[in-house]
C-alpha cells in the first residue's frame, strides 16, 4: 500500500479546492464567446448532424482556440506593450 500514498495528477485535480474549480469554470464561460469566434466553425445545416469524426475535429479546433483565447486574455490584462 506504499504506492497508493502518491496521488496521480487526475486525483490531485479531483481534490482541487471547490473555489479553484469555480474560478476555472467561470474563466471558461467568460472565454467561450471569444473561443468560438476564434475557432470559426460553421453551424450544421438544418436537419443534418455531424459525424463522430467531424465532432472530434471540431473539439480539437475548439481546444486550441480556447488556449489561444486564454493567451489573448492574459496578455490583454497584463497590458502587454511588446508591440
Amino acid at each position: 500500500m506504499l504506492f497508493n500514498r502518491y496521488k496521480t495528477n487526475e486525483q490531485r485535480k479531483a481534490m482541487a479546492e471547490p473555489s479553484d474549480q469555480q474560478r476555472r469554470y467561470k474563466e471558461f464561460l467568460d472565454l467561450l464567446p471569444l473561443t468560438l469566434s476564434l475557432a470559426g466553425l460553421p453551424p450544421s445545416e438544418l436537419g443534418r448532424y455531424f459525424t463522430s469524426e467531424q465532432i472530434e475535429s471540431r473539439v480539437f479546433t475548439i481546444k486550441h482556440a480556447y488556449k489561444c483565447a486564454r493567451i489573448v486574455a492574459r496578455e490583454s490584462v497584463k497590458g502587454n506593450t511588446a508591440e
